[in-house]
């Protein structure tokens, strides 16, 4: 999914006007009902620096990059049944797809950060944010499994439970094509290309990544494929599968299509369905499984013929 970024710089007869009227003035098609939304998800940068304040007045020469994802304009919102664990400790969410999980240059409310933040908000204490350690990362399209430590007593011990690789991350994908081998594992060195702006894999200079991977299913000339990942890199199984001739269902950027049959896919089919890793502070493992969400397990049912 593309950005709208647009640069504006403030004329003279400009000097003094609220930002949401400014903004408003200033881009076409752009209400000011909508400028105020996106300043207050913090899409807008005035001389470099995050603002979210719509009655900032606005000075000649500044500077002012909006920043506009096409995401819905209402943020996300931590809900009852996001939640698969919590305890003192740790959060374990069931996360949206086409919900970014750290702030964006288009957005800093309605990430999955900042809905944690407002979810464990001390009610008696609401300018103290709450201590969120990220120790994981899922794409902004991919669903599923995530974990975060909520105390500082979990926080290091998290940190080195997935730094040391002590934890078990496996997806589901809905890939094009058939994968040359039932199972395997994609090893290779992982690195980002800023022209073409993706990972991909070269001979040097890059992190390791192994990707292991095992098809359940053939639905045509898709396959529904088990990963796990030994590796966290960004954009892993995306490339990898991209790289075997098997990219995911949806994801454009790595050479997916955004159809299947007459249904539009609108993110990359990728679903983390197992996320398993010891306690930081207690002595067990905590095992966590979700089945695959509404929008993939309807062109699941359509390749099935149900």
């Amino acid at each position: 999914m593309k950005w709208t970024i647009h640069s504006l710089r403030v004329t003279a007869d400009s000097n003094g006007l609220r930002l949401d009227q400014y903004l408003a003035d200033a881009i076409d098609d752009l209400s000011r009902t909508k400028a105020k939304k996106i300043i207050d998800l913090g899409g807008v940068h005035v001389n470099g620096r995050r603002v979210r304040s719509c009655s900032l007045s606005v000075n000649a020469g500044d500077s002012i990059d909006v920043y506009i994802d096409h995401l819905p304009l209402d943020p996300y919102r931590v809900a009852g049944e996001d939640i698969i664990f919590q305890d003192k400790y740790l959060i374990v969410l069931n996360k949206p797809a086409q919900v970014d999980t750290q702030p964006t240059h288009a957005r800093y409310k309605g990430t999955l950060y900042e809905a944690l933040q407002w979810h464990l908000r001390d009610p008696f204490r609401l300018h103290k944010k709450a201590d969120i350690g990220m120790v994981q990362r899922l794409d902004r399209g991919t669903s599923g499994l995530i974990v975060f430590s909520i105390h500082p007593r979990a926080h290091k011990e998290m940190t080195r439970v997935f730094l040391e690789h002590e934890t078990q991350k496996g997806y589901l994908a809905l890939v094009h094509g058939r994968l040359p081998q039932p199972q395997g594992e994609i090893r290779s060195l992982l690195a980002r290309s800023r022209k073409e702006n993706k990972v991909k894999s070269v001979e040097k200079g890059g992190k390791e990544a192994i990707t292991h991977y095992k098809v359940l299913e053939q639905l045509g000339v898709y396959s529904l494929v088990q990963v796990e990942i030994l590796t966290g890199r960004s954009h892993q199984i995306r490339a990898h599968m991209s790289e075997q001739g098997c990219p995911l269902v949806g994801d454009v950027r790595y050479g997916g299509q955004r159809e299947v049959g007459m249904q539009k896919v609108v993110r990359p089919l990728l679903h983390a369905t197992i996320l398993s890793f010891p306690h930081p502070v207690l002595s067990q493992t905590m095992d966590f499984t979700l089945p695959v969400p509404g929008d993939m397990d309807g062109i699941l049912r359509q390749l099935r013929g149900c």
